[in-house]
């Protein structure tokens, strides 16, 4: 939640208990559509003008720069190393030299991006790294043995033998 929807739930709460409780909820609906209309227009003028959003929500701190911690920063935030370790943890990060850029966000989040050589491996550079090993490795075959070629025409010939073919 944002911080304007924390105050509205927190304000709606405090206002609207007075009200029924004296049995005039006319002045209790009054009081929630006021506070519902201003975060209205908060969240509005946040997505009009960006001066607006970063005095209301603020912005990213760099916490981390090519594996090295930005100490100034962390105490900006008034954050420990060890806090920052804990959160890097708990996304799988092990070490500070894998990261390239580390930010903490407006909303305590920890926002990351791993190096080149830290990155784990996608699907799609799978199939690529496949089709890449299956093109060198038909191409040695068929220099070498002609005969087996038709055992290695496609990466699923493996299951032949499963398949009754």
């Amino acid at each position: 939640m944002t911080l304007s929807q924390t105050i509205l739930m927190l304000s709606i709460g405090t206002i609207i208990v007075q009200p029924i409780v004296e049995k005039s909820v006319l002045k209790a609906m009054g009081g929630a559509a006021i506070f519902v209309a201003t975060v209205l227009v908060v969240d509005y003028l946040q997505l009009k003008f960006n001066a607006v959003e970063k005095f209301i929500t603020g912005k990213a701190q760099v916490v981390i720069e090519n594996g090295e911690i930005n100490q100034q920063n962390l105490k900006k935030l008034r954050l420990t190393v060890d806090q920052l370790e804990m959160r890097m943890r708990n996304l799988g990060i092990s070490k500070f030299g894998d990261v390239k850029y580390a930010t903490i966000e407006p909303n305590g989040l920890l926002g990351y991006e791993l190096n080149e050589d830290a990155k784990p491996l996608t699907t799609g550079e799978f199939k690529q790294l496949m089709n890449t090993f299956f093109a060198k490795s038909l191409d040695s075959n068929q220099m070498t043995s002609p005969s087996n070629q038709e055992a290695t025409n496609s990466p699923s010939s493996i299951f032949k033998e499963i398949e009754g073919k």
